[in-house]
């Protein structure tokens, strides 16, 4: 079979299309034929060196497909069985072993690639907008790259719950995606402070300020958060946010700020299961709408990097083998 394999960090000429060994499926596997393959930053970051990964290395960590064979201790799937997963690598193959634990089933009314495109993105806007900081009623937000995959979805459920949303865009187009997704005013990155604090006639009126930009905005990001609020920095698409002086959350007001990863919110399979019912339940409503920006034959892996890192991209981008 074929896979996107780094053998050397670098940049996305450092993918490379070749041969690999078909995997095996342990005990507690699945061998799976992908459909479709979600990129992320993360996959970036592991191409990169910026997180540690053993080398040679198939990345992505998401997507969808048909389960072949299951492994001898695996009871809740059966070859034919259409699935999902996310935070298992290997993704960007023709057909991958997925841990059974990282897998969910895929209901009739929702296609592959939703499927693919929805686990990563909309896990992290689900549990952002209901864990992180449960928004209710009355409660004003920010989200930083608010056309971005989980910028979209997260727009969409914090509108959901009845919050009012804020959201930062670097174009036209994209400020248009934002506002269609629920957010009442969509900011350029430049001066998104002031924009929102005489949007909204108040020096700190944001509850929570999601961002997964990182260091170009927390600073700013910050300013905004009423006393007592929460910074919810969960990702780094512009760099790594640098160390600070923590007396400078006393200094806003008792802030809160949190790094939250996806793990840590699905590490149960009762969490992941209930996770995937309320999404995959709402892409079948009609009510969360999944936005499929682009899509690259698994060949053209480097292509699609090229066009996240270039901030090229809305919504999500997939791999097709």
């Amino acid at each position: 079979m074929r896979a996107q394999r780094i053998t050397e960090h670098g940049g996305p000429e450092r993918l490379d299309w070749a041969e690999v060994e078909e995997p095996r499926p342990g005990d507690e596997a699945l061998l799976v034929e992908v459909a479709a393959a979600g990129v992320n930053f993360i996959d970036t970051y592991h191409r990169e060196g910026r997180y540690t990964v053993a080398l040679p290395f198939i990345p992505g960590v998401e997507g969808s497909g048909t389960v072949l064979e299951v492994g001898a201790r695996v009871a809740d799937f059966a070859p034919g069985d259409r699935i999902a997963w996310c935070n298992a690598p290997g993704g960007y193959a023709e057909r991958v072993a997925i841990p059974a634990a990282r897998a969910v089933h895929v209901p009739d009314g929702v296609p592959d690639d939703l499927a693919a495109a929805v686990l990563l993105q909309g896990f992290t806007a689900h549990y952002l907008a209901f864990d992180t900081f449960p928004l209710t009623a009355g409660d004003t937000c920010l989200v930083h790259a608010g056309a971005g995959g989980v910028g979209l979805l997260l727009i969409q459920l914090a509108t959901a719950a009845g919050a009012r949303v804020h959201a930062t865009t670097s174009t036209d187009e994209k400020a248009a995606l934002a506002a269609s997704a629920g957010a009442v005013a969509v900011h350029r990155y430049e001066g998104f402070a002031d924009a929102i604090r005489q949007y909204e006639g108040k020096e700190r009126p944001l509850d929570v300020v999601y961002d997964g930009v990182g260091a170009t905005t927390f600073d700013e990001g910050l300013s905004l958060i009423r006393p007592r609020g929460l910074m919810a920095l969960f990702g780094a698409s512009s760099g790594p946010v640098p160390p600070f002086d923590l007396q400078g959350l006393n200094a806003n007001g008792s802030l809160y700020v949190t790094r939250p990863s996806l793990g840590h919110y699905i590490a149960t399979r009762r969490e992941l299961d209930a996770r995937a019912r309320d999404v995959f339940g709402r892409i079948d409503a009609g009510t969360l709408d999944v936005r499929v920006g682009a899509r690259f034959p698994l060949a053209d892996a480097a292509d699609a990097h090229r066009a996240l890192e270039g901030r090229a991209t809305t919504g999500k981008v997939l791999l097709l083998p």
